[in-house]
């Protein structure tokens, strides 16, 4: 078995195949271990760039402010506006393709260099629209060239002190939590992250959690929750619903299953 000092040895290679880099840091355990080890241990030093917008959670901001203060990254904070492309807002199966163009964009408006992502191994498995916007745009994906998955990524992050992040979930963007067609909406976005946030507190920081919305109406998922725990979150959740502005339907709670919300896209 690969040793993390090996493993981190090939991905600080790959880092110093480029020049100044600008690392996209979104606040989850892949982006912000690419983020640490370049800025520990590149060559070079890296910018690190994270967005703003009504889909971010304000604790994955939070997250990366407080990693940026204590490491003393060199860290830029920006609004990468895909809320004002009506493509991303109308929610199409390939929404996240018009997500990381904007944010792409953006990026390379800014900064010269080469731009990086945390895109690890395990992800090309998935439906992945915004790689086909990296592509474009000729961003790296480290984790990628060296082989590098999920496991990988959280051993790594033990091993460089990482505790409040090595066990994370994880953290695709608010927008994801929405059925395609339904329009991206930032009040959609306040409330998912609203409830979210309150069954957090409730089950805990690495609890698997997702509010959808949908056309039947607020869906919960709950990563290996027993009957008695989803009644309850269930008994948490509706009147929350009921008390919104506007109110919602609550549709119920359902176990876990990613990508759900991507009606149509490719399995």
């Amino acid at each position: 078995m690969e040793s993390t000092t090996e493993m981190r040895a090939r991905l600080v290679a790959a880092l110093d195949r480029h020049g100044g880099l600008a690392i996209a840091v979104s606040g989850g355990i892949d982006s912000m271990t690419l983020a640490h080890v370049a800025h520990r241990f590149a060559a070079r030093p890296a910018r690190m760039v994270h967005a703003v917008s009504p889909a971010v959670p304000a604790l994955a901001t939070a997250r990366v402010r407080d990693h940026a203060t204590r490491a003393g990254w060199d860290l830029a904070v920006v609004d990468a506006g895909e809320f004002a492309d009506p493509a991303y807002r109308a929610n199409p199966v390939n929404r996240c393709y018009f997500c990381k163009s904007n944010l792409y964009d953006r990026i390379a408006a800014l900064f010269d260099g080469v731009i990086a992502s945390g895109a690890n191994l395990d992800d090309l498995g998935d439906f992945r629209p915004g790689m086909a916007a990296a592509a474009e745009r000729r961003v790296v994906h480290p984790f990628v060239d060296c082989g590098i998955g999920k496991t990988g990524i959280r051993a790594l992050a033990a091993d460089l002190g990482l505790t409040d992040i090595a066990d994370l979930p994880a953290q695709p963007c608010l927008a994801s939590r929405v059925e395609t067609g339904i329009a991206i909406d930032p009040g959609d976005m306040a409330f998912i992250d609203d409830v979210e946030r309150h069954l957090r507190a409730r089950l805990g920081e690495t609890a698997t959690v997702r509010c959808r919305i949908t056309r039947q109406g607020v869906v919960v998922e709950l990563a290996d929750a027993d009957p008695p725990t989803m009644d309850a979150i269930a008994a948490a959740v509706r009147p929350l619903c009921a008390g919104g502005a506007p109110p919602r339907p609550f549709a119920g709670v359902r176990p876990y299953r990613r990508g759900s919300a991507f009606v149509g896209a490719a399995e």
